[in-house]
């Protein structure tokens, strides 16, 4: 992934970074596990290839990182219980026990219950990164003793995807006694550069998953979700299932969102407008997706797509507050193709009428998309909610730890800025809902 250039004097500078599905409705038309189902399936296939994430397993630093957490238990006991499952059924019940399982315990980790299991650092987000791909790599690896076909392991595949990113697991507190926040962070990402990589969304996402934040409108309970670094899983879907329970009329809709990633260095950015367009930059499946953002069929939604959306958060308040040690922008360039034209062209004050988008303000990849989607969906079903996209600064290694052939795997530098700059995000979130509940 191109890491984005401060000067935003091009296109190319301006290329954002990185940037329940068990709850899902039935308008939702999308795919979602199949019925458990004991029966043999048709295929006898022992086997499934490994994922180019999978792959990366056998590195020297992901094997380090899940020794210093403990959490290099996980796959192992995973695979262990399966070889013990007789059926579908009783496979699909472990994968989404399983799945929970490992997002509380990293939750848990990160926010300092039970033991540390190692000496790393414990609001490190990395332990469910490597262990989650243990356990799908356990799945595709594991010769089980019935017929099970490409479909029904895929399945299964999914169901520890979401479980264990908390996808399904959002439950916000009803009553008007509390505010209720849903925000998103993402995998680490452009690990074939430096394999040792964080993300700081990520990290965020399991500090604040399930805490509450005081505001100047009362309480504020947070539930967090992540999502992978993957155009097929954007394209099948997983934003819109995992979001669209919780911008629904309830008493547990939510009253405010954002979705996080990592951006740009020392700073953060409010990303005002979204674009519908997929740049091409290869993800951590090594895929590239270069076209608009295609929205899945049965997805509630706005017709004709538009090109731009934007964003309902208290931009003015939040980049006027004194939130932390890093300045937060209220970002309203993007790059369009104006209307009757055929060039691109770089707008420092957002598109204009009738535009083509090529880029939003968070750029054209996956912190753009994720931006993109969960603002069409607010657009389509609830308009006044107040949502959008909120980038972080770059987590970096420390001085004499940049390269990643000989470094180590942390250093203080790299706790300290990821530490900071979860504690700003939670600033952030207490000013959004303070001042979205006076507006």
């Amino acid at each position: 992934m191109r890491p984005i250039d401060s000067s935003r004097t091009s296109r190319r500078a301006r290329l954002g970074t990185l940037g329940a599905a068990l709850l899902a409705c039935a308008p939702l038309a999308l795919s979602a596990p199949a019925a458990a189902d004991p029966s043999p399936a048709s295929s006898s296939a022992r086997t499934a290839p490994l994922t180019v994430e999978e792959q990366r397993l056998t590195g020297a630093v992901p094997r380090e990182i899940l020794r210093r957490s403990g959490f290099d238990d996980m796959a192992p006991g995973f695979a262990r219980a399966l070889s013990r499952t007789r059926s579908v059924g009783q496979a699909q019940l472990l994968a989404t026990a399983e799945g929970r399982r490992l997002w509380r315990r990293a939750v848990d980790r990160v926010q300092g219950r039970g033991p540390d299991g190692g000496d790393l650092s414990r609001d490190d987000d990395r332990p469910l990164y490597w262990a989650r791909l243990g356990m799908t790599r356990a799945l595709r690896e594991w010769q089980p003793a019935f017929a099970l076909d490409e479909r029904r392991r895929a399945d299964l595949v999914a169901v520890v995807e979401r479980g264990s990113r908390g996808q399904d697991s959002v439950v916000l507190p009803p009553g008007s006694q509390v505010k209720r926040v849903v925000i998103t962070g993402f995998d680490p990402f452009q690990l074939d550069s430096d394999i040792r990589r964080s993300n700081p969304s990520g990290a965020a996402a399991l500090a604040l998953d399930g805490t509450t934040v005081e505001t100047s409108a009362g309480p504020a309970r947070i539930e967090a979700a992540l999502f992978p670094v993957r155009w097929a899983d954007f394209a099948d879907g997983t934003v819109e299932r995992t979001l669209l329970p919780h911008f629904r009329s309830g008493a547990r809709r939510a009253d405010l969102f954002t979705t996080i990633s990592q951006g740009r260095p020392g700073r953060f950015d409010l990303e005002r407008t979204n674009g519908a367009w997929r740049g091409g930059y290869p993800d951590n499946a090594n895929e590239s997706r270069t076209e608009t953002v295609p929205v899945p069929p049965g997805v509630p939604t706005v017709t004709p797509q538009p090109q731009w959306t934007t964003t309902t958060l208290p931009y003015a308040a939040i980049t006027a507050a004194g939130t932390g040690p890093f300045p937060v922008q209220d970002n309203t360039a993007v790059t369009e193709i104006p209307a009757g034209g055929t060039e691109e062209a770089d707008r420092a004050d957002g598109p204009t009428p009738g535009s083509t988008a090529r880029a939003g303000g968070g750029g054209d990849y996956l912190s753009n998309e994720i931006a993109y989607r969960a603002t069409l969906l607010r657009d389509a079903v609830r308009p006044g909610i107040p949502g959008g996209h909120l980038h972080t600064p770059v987590l970096r290694f420390g001085e004499g730890n940049t390269d990643p052939a000989t470094g180590q795997v942390t250093d203080p530098a790299f706790v300290r800025d990821r530490l900071a700059i979860t504690a700003q995000i939670r600033s952030v979130i207490a000013v959004a809902v303070g001042s979205a509940g006076r507006a």
